[in-house]
């Protein structure tokens, strides 16, 4: 599941990045704000623009997917070799750099397990995304100044 997680979480990251600077950003706040309206109804509406935006961008979406495979890989493999004691530092790594890169998500929280914490990230994003990644930053701050030993008790 963290697994899934973490790749559905690079993939938007790396469509958004393809994507950044252009209408998909002012169309993303737009839609988040229309979802919030009745559920069933929003549920079409949002397969809708869903398959707008592949239809024009396609290539972006190939791209992303392209991308997304060997670096959810690459993430997966750092976090499951070696001995024990590795892998906290591995995972530490991998946390660091989920939080720098995707933290406005939640994803590092998700992917340490912190399931309630990563929702509480979407949340703050949707309310006041310039916190939630000056947070995330914070996050990476600690997990760089922190020992193994801290981190593995607070995992």
């Amino acid at each position: 599941m963290r697994n899934l997680a973490l790749a559905i979480g690079v993939f938007i990251v790396v469509l958004v990045a393809l994507s950044f600077g252009e209408k998909i950003t002012s169309e993303l706040f737009i839609w988040l704000s229309h979802i919030t309206g009745i559920a069933m109804h929003q549920l079409q509406d949002l397969t809708l623009v869903m398959q707008r935006y592949v239809q024009a961008n396609w290539g972006k979406v190939l791209i992303a997917l392209a991308l997304t495979v060997p670096i959810s890989l690459w993430i997966s493999r750092q976090s499951q070799q070696g001995d024990p004691s590795d892998r906290i530092h591995k995972k530490r790594k991998i946390a660091i750099f989920l939080a720098v890169f995707l933290g406005w998500l939640g994803i590092h929280r998700f992917y340490l397990g912190q399931i309630g914490w990563g929702l509480v990230y979407i949340v703050i994003f949707y309310l006041f995304a310039p916190l939630i990644v000056l947070i995330s930053w914070i996050d990476a701050l600690r997990y760089v100044l922190m020992s193994d030993e801290d981190f593995a008790l607070r995992l």
